[in-house]
């Protein structure tokens, strides 16, 4: 990660990224996953982060790479024990991102009850677009979110079918970390996710371009 600051909202400076898993019920399905009866919250470290235009680098230690499309929160301001009905005027921005999975290793970390964190961490798993602020919308609760390798659509949902909405999870996170400027939060992928290969060339959007992200596979 070169910036420190997150696109679109230069006066952020990235700190930690919160993951929710199995966010969406078709999707804890395609992968025979129980839906859960609370967030599912993971973290990414922010090494993983990279930006329109760059490269998503294979680990030589996996071999089932898969996309995971996602509404990305930037929060604005400090907050502990938020409220919901006033979550969403902690967010200054939305964007959109992508959950990169090493699927190989984090199936052998579940089968052994271990944490996710190398299956999500690698360096380049977090590719993330320029952040819109969040006055340009509404409803974080109506986007469309759409992804596509090599023009072939894999991935085409809205956000109404979160399992727990983006002021829920606002709620959920803050009674346990104090949340910050700057703290992201990838808020789990519809169904559709699927491997990825060297040379592919991935494209992310958010509402019908109101955000938008392409990177490539190496």
């Amino acid at each position: 990660m070169k910036k420190t600051h997150i696109p679109g909202l230069p006066h952020l400076q990235f700190r930690n990224i919160f993951c929710i898993g199995r966010n969406y019920v078709e999707h804890a399905h395609e992968l025979n996953n129980k839906v859960p009866g609370q967030p599912l919250v993971f973290l990414k470290p922010t090494s993983s982060i990279i930006f329109d235009g760059d490269e998503i680098h294979i680990p030589k230690a996996s071999n089932n790479v898969h996309h995971e499309v996602e509404l990305t929160v930037a929060i604005g301001k400090a907050g502990k024990n938020i409220l919901k009905d006033n979550a969403l005027d902690y967010v200054d921005g939305y964007g959109i991102g992508i959950d990169v999975t090493a699927r190989d290793i984090q199936q052998q970390a579940k089968e052994n009850g271990h944490p996710w964190s190398v299956a999500k961490g690698f360096d380049t798993f977090a590719p993330l677009s320029s952040f819109v602020s969040s006055d340009k919308i509404a409803n974080p609760q109506d986007l469309d979110l759409r992804l596509t390798v090599n023009d072939e659509v894999r991935q085409s949902d809205n956000t109404k079918l979160m399992i727990f909405p983006v002021a829920e999870l606002i709620h959920y996170l803050s009674t346990i970390f104090t949340l910050q400027p700057g703290d992201m939060i990838m808020t789990g992928t519809p169904k559709g996710v699927s491997p990825i290969h060297k040379e592919d060339n991935i494209k992310a959007s958010l509402n019908n371009g109101l955000a938008t992200l392409s990177v490539t596979v190496s």
